[in-house]
């Protein structure tokens, strides 16, 4: 995770060079909406940069991977905005999907962290 477009570029080229392939996609929303938009992005942005390819199985692993780590969060959001990114990572068959939003009400927020993985 990082803070601007430009990190992302250079981690993910930095990863790349160890045969880690990334996807990073930003997000904001209510919570009462956010489980399928999460998983939706997750496996878009995953396709989109290479991380999976068009197979059920991969765009189900991120999926699965991206519904645990919603649940590690769930207690926490419930009623409240949420904003922030989603990351997904490869290497080889291991996939992981990280969850790293600011969460709360006007200015009184908090971070939360959801991490799910899955093998390909």
């Amino acid at each position: 995770m990082t803070d601007t477009r430009e990190e992302e570029l250079k981690l993910k080229e930095e990863l790349g060079r160890k045969g880690i392939k990334a996807a990073a996609v930003d997000f904001g929303s209510d919570f009462n909406n956010v489980v399928r938009i999460i998983l939706e992005r997750a496996v878009v942005a995953a396709k989109r940069e290479g991380v999976i390819g068009d197979s059920h199985a991969e765009e189900g692993a991120v999926a699965g991977a991206a519904h645990e780590a919603i649940q590690q969060i769930l207690n926490k959001c419930t009623g409240l905005n949420m904003g922030g990114k989603i990351g997904v990572a490869r290497s080889g068959q291991h996939l992981s999907v990280c969850l790293f939003f600011a969460l709360g009400l006007l200015n009184l927020n908090d971070v939360v962290i959801g991490l799910g993985h899955r093998a390909v």
